[in-house]
Parts: C-alpha cells; sequence; structure tokens
C-alpha cells in the first residue's frame, strides 16, 4: 500500500479532525459573509462593545417611580408573579389610590398601573417637577406605539397617588 499526504479519503481520527476543521471554518466563512451582507455586523460590533449602568438612590422619587415600573413589569411578565404585582402595588401605591384603581379596573378591564391589557416592551421615566409632590411622566413603549402616563409621588411617604393618561383630564 502506498502512502498518501493528502487528507481526503484518510478515515483515521487526525483526518476526520482536519476535514471538520476545515467544514467549520468554510461554514464560519460563510456565516460572516452573510452577516455582513445583510448588515448585522455592523450592529453585533456595535453593542458587544458597549457597557451600560443604572443608578439611583431610595430618597430619590424618578428613582422610585423607576424602580416601581421595572419591578412591576417584570413581576406582570413572570410566569406567577401576580403575587408579587400584587405586594408591588401595596408597598408603592396609596391605600386610597388602590381602591381608585381597582374601580378603574373593573370599570376598563385593564390593569391601571399599565392603563394596557397587555405588557409594554420598554418604558421611560421622566421627571415633570411640581412643588407639592413629584410628577413624571412615564412612557411605555409596545412596538411602535407608545402610551404616556403621568405619575404623581408624595414627597414624604414616597407614594404613588395617582396615574393618568397625558392630554384631556390628565392632572
Amino acid at each position: 500500500m502506498t502512502s498518501n499526504n493528502s487528507t481526503a479519503g484518510k478515515s483515521d481520527a487526525t483526518g476526520d479532525r482536519t476535514a471538520r476543521f476545515r467544514t467549520a471554518r468554510r461554514r464560519t466563512a460563510l456565516a460572516a459573509g452573510l452577516a455582513l451582507a445583510l448588515g448585522l455586523g455592523v450592529t453585533a460590533q456595535a453593542s458587544a462593545g458597549s457597557s451600560r449602568s443604572v443608578s439611583g438612590k431610595p430618597s430619590d422619587n424618578i428613582t422610585r417611580i423607576a424602580d416601581f415600573y421595572g419591578a412591576y413589569i417584570d413581576a406582570v411578565t413572570d410566569e406567577g408573579g401576580g403575587k408579587l404585582a400584587d405586594e408591588l402595588r401595596k408597598h408603592y401605591l396609596t391605600p386610597a389610590f388602590r381602591k381608585e384603581l381597582a374601580a378603574w379596573e373593573d370599570k376598563n378591564h385593564a390593569d391601571g398601573v399599565l392603563r394596557a391589557q397587555n405588557v409594554p416592551l420598554a418604558w421611560k421615566v421622566t421627571d415633570n417637577g411640581t412643588a407639592h409632590h413629584t410628577e413624571a411622566v412615564v412612557t411605555l413603549t409596545w412596538g411602535s406605539e407608545t402610551t404616556r402616563l403621568v405619575v404623581d409621588m408624595t414627597r414624604g411617604t414616597h407614594k404613588i397617588f395617582h396615574i393618568g393618561t397625558t392630554g384631556v383630564g390628565a392632572r
């Protein structure tokens, strides 16, 4: 039998590994070429190197409103989070407003905190300022649709006492 230096046709472990390596390299090159052709390479590079940070403090009402909305949306999104959503309402909302919210929900068949029947994909909280209480605008985003809510929180007890839509009838 004559010796053949080519890896083609070899059945030993070294030949199999070499062939698999070449196939994997071809697949990688093909995937990279396809990603570049579709413009995906730029997006991957831009997001891969950026870091994010979120900060806040419990004495800041805007932080507290953002914390509430973040935790509340997580709770209603997660399976079995209904009890947590109820506890968050008890912690962040005044008792009088919880009653008002329950009446609104019975009438509108929707979640009163979100003013919707479904859960948004993203949210943003912006300080709208006032003298005797904190007013924030909460922007909820569902794909290309957004809803803006006005959320009022007491300065002393850090409790939400009003959630309403912006525009006519908003406080």
